[in-house]
């Protein structure tokens, strides 16, 4: 008996000291509430939004279920509607210029509209060859014009020129892996000013960064980012959509864990907000998201149906900008 309570108690206390490195080394600790809840906008206008991007004075909201572009503005209130006939599941977008481009989920394609609504051209089609798409989650337009695109269902991300033209890509066609440079489901892109491409590896639970020739830069999220989900700091259960803002850092929907994360272009850790529930300042599975020049982020509450807007607290952005 004796010896089997010291071989307990040495197992006790392996298992203690393994769990306080798992904590040290893969759970950060973001320090107080950084972001303040705003106001909360669009419901009765939107059935499921999935994508978001800001243009102006206004707020662009992919209608996921009602296949649409809806336009507010800054102040939440509706404007007007449109491609209702041209779009198919809308997801993530982004503006670039005078032109907002639409990841069509459901018509496998990049459409594009000028910002007043005016269908300018289509990119792309369904398949498994260069420039060819299966159900794409989101696009990004990188500092030369060039196209990036989250190839969800081919597990892989392309970069097209404007035009359509194939470029590179990124990851196996039709093939899932953990791997650095491989992906389950990406489903976001965003790309910083100097070419550096930042992807949402959704059922990856992780994000991977490549450098502006294409080279795997790091990876982030739950140990060793090989596709451990959890809901601690730092850690995804299905990361849904990225941006960032004008310092570079990078702004993750976390859409099971119910919450948004803001990280360092190094992938250190800066603050989250959220959490689960349909009142004020909570979240049911945020899905994509947009940042404001003053650090101000609009999130998809896709099952609340609604847009949430917050916003860092004094000085807290212009403290990120010199991490």
């Amino acid at each position: 008996m004796a010896r089997l309570l010291r071989i307990t108690a040495g197992l006790m206390l392996f298992l203690a000291i393994m769990a306080g490195l798992v904590w040290v080394l893969w759970i950060p600790s973001p320090q107080g509430s950084r972001y303040v809840f705003v106001t909360a906008f669009g419901a009765g206008y939107l059935q499921e939004p999935t994508g978001i991007a800001l243009a102006g004075d206004e707020v662009l909201v992919a209608d996921g279920r009602a296949g649409r572009i809806v336009a507010f503005d800054r102040q939440g209130h509706f404007r007007r509607a449109f491609g209702e006939d041209i779009l198919n599941r809308p997801m993530n977008m982004t503006v670039a210029g005078d032109s907002l481009y639409v990841a069509d989920y459901g018509h496998d394609r990049i459409t594009v509209f000028g910002l007043d609504g005016t269908l300018r051209r289509h990119v792309g089609r369904p398949g498994r060859g260069p420039g060819e798409f299966d159900s794409p989650g989101g696009v990004a337009v990188g500092p030369d014009g060039d196209l990036y695109v989250a190839d969800t269902y081919n597990h892989r991300v392309q970069r097209l020129r404007p035009d359509g033209r194939f470029v590179r890509q990124w990851g196996r066609t039709g093939v899932t892996g953990i791997r650095a440079g491989w992906f389950n489901y990406p489903t976001d892109v965003a790309v910083a000013a100097d070419g550096t491409l930042f992807v949402a590896d959704g059922y990856n639970d992780r994000v991977q960064v490549f450098a502006p020739d294409g080279r795997f830069l790091h990876k982030w999220g739950g140990p060793l980012a090989l596709n451990v989900f959890g809901p601690f700091p730092g850690w995804f259960a299905t990361v849904t959509g990225i941006a960032l803002d004008g310092c570079g850092c990078v702004y993750v929907a976390d859409f099971y864990n119910h919450r948004v994360q803001i990280f360092t272009p190094q992938g250190e850790l800066w603050a989250l907000f959220g959490g689960f529930g349909h009142g004020p300042a909570r979240f049911d599975r945020p899905l994509a998201l947009a940042v404001a020049e003053d650090g101000s982020v609009f999130v998809t509450d896709f099952g609340n149906h609604r847009i949430q807007q917050w916003r860092p607290r004094e000085t807290n952005h212009e403290a990120l900008s010199h991490r």
